[in-house]
């Protein structure tokens, strides 16, 4: 570890852990479309992106090209900004050996619950280091560990939408298995959390990364922003039974990553600038969206503003 970065991550336990000291709540994580208050990220320097050992492994990790880090940090850092102007306060993840080009998306190997952090069994084989790290450095803020799913269950985050406080509707598909729906509902139901497993396509297959996050992203309550012609039918059913408002994207922007906008609450979302005609049709529906640069941190690893960010404490 360089020495300039072993200082960022001092400055980041310590500003988490005496500046902020963490009064009252620490996180939560039954909704997705409550004020965002607390997130975490990992930026592409942390996740190794500028180590020729890290990055070299661009290929097997289905990234389109070779990373350009210098220019995915400067994107990184203007999600960053947006996030701290939305008056959210963020917090880095430290880098560390067992980390890959991956850990950048931080969204996959954990969830965060009114009870305290899950920590994941991503089924991404070289993203399962990640959730230990999540868990430590959330134990470090104060944040507990509720729980943790292990083999053969397979989970990830990006398959996890809640639709309401108890009810969690999971993805099932090459990212999360069914082993791993029971075992995050064998955690989570004695607490009166209802979770509903979702059927997802074999899409571009097992080596791309298609989650459920990827088809469908809550904007508020009422409203939700899908990839219609690729959600189930039973999963389209649910949504319209429970009051939903669809909104489609803009099918040109599909590999842009157009569905993949994160909510920030109050009807403001982050949203990728490339897709200014998604982005176009959710002003024109009453939301403040809010974009940065993302070519190169999102699209080339296929991880839009959601990806990029493991919230942790929302208010409603």
């Amino acid at each position: 570890m360089k020495a300039s970065d072993e200082a960022q991550r001092v400055r980041t336990l310590g500003q988490a852990t005496k500046g902020h000291a963490f009064t009252g709540q620490a996180c939560n994580g039954h909704s997705m479309v409550g004020r965002l208050q607390r997130v975490l990220v990992c930026s592409p320097r942390a996740a190794g992106w500028d180590h020729p050992g890290t990055a070299e492994r661009w290929r097997e990790l289905g990234f389109l090209h070779a990373p350009d880090f210098a220019t995915a940090q400067a994107q990184h850092d203007g999600l960053c900004r947006q996030l701290e102007a939305a008056g959210a306060e963020v917090l880095h993840l430290p880098s560390a050996e067992d980390l890959s080009l991956d850990a950048v998306y931080t969204h996959d190997p954990s969830v965060a619950t009114d009870y305290g952090l899950i920590g994941l069994h991503p089924g991404k084989p070289n993203r399962i280091p990640e959730a230990q790290r999540h868990v430590d450095f959330c134990r470090s803020l104060g944040i507990p560990e509720f729980g943790r799913i292990q083999p053969p269950g397979k989970t990830e985050a990006g398959d996890m939408v809640w639709l309401d406080p108890t009810t969690l509707l999971i993805g099932q598909g090459y990212r999360t298995n069914p082993a791993g729906i029971a075992q995050m509902s064998a955690l989570l139901q004695p607490r009166g959390v209802k979770v509903i497993s979702a059927p997802l396509p074999h899409g571009a297959g097992a080596s791309a990364c298609l989650h459920l996050m990827s088809l469908l992203s809550l904007l508020d309550e009422q409203t939700a922003l899908v990839d219609l012609p690729w959600l189930a039918v039973e999963t389209v059913e649910l949504l319209h039974s429970r009051g939903y408002r669809l909104l489609e994207i803009e099918y040109s922007e599909r590999e842009t990553l157009a569905c993949n906008v994160l909510s920030l609450g109050e009807r403001r979302l982050l949203a990728l600038e490339e897709n200014q005609k998604t982005n176009q049709k959710l002003s024109q529906a009453g939301f403040e969206v809010l974009t940065f640069p993302g070519p190169e941190v999102c699209v080339n690893g296929g991880g839009g503003p959601t990806c990029l960010t493991r919230p942790l404490l929302r208010t409603t």
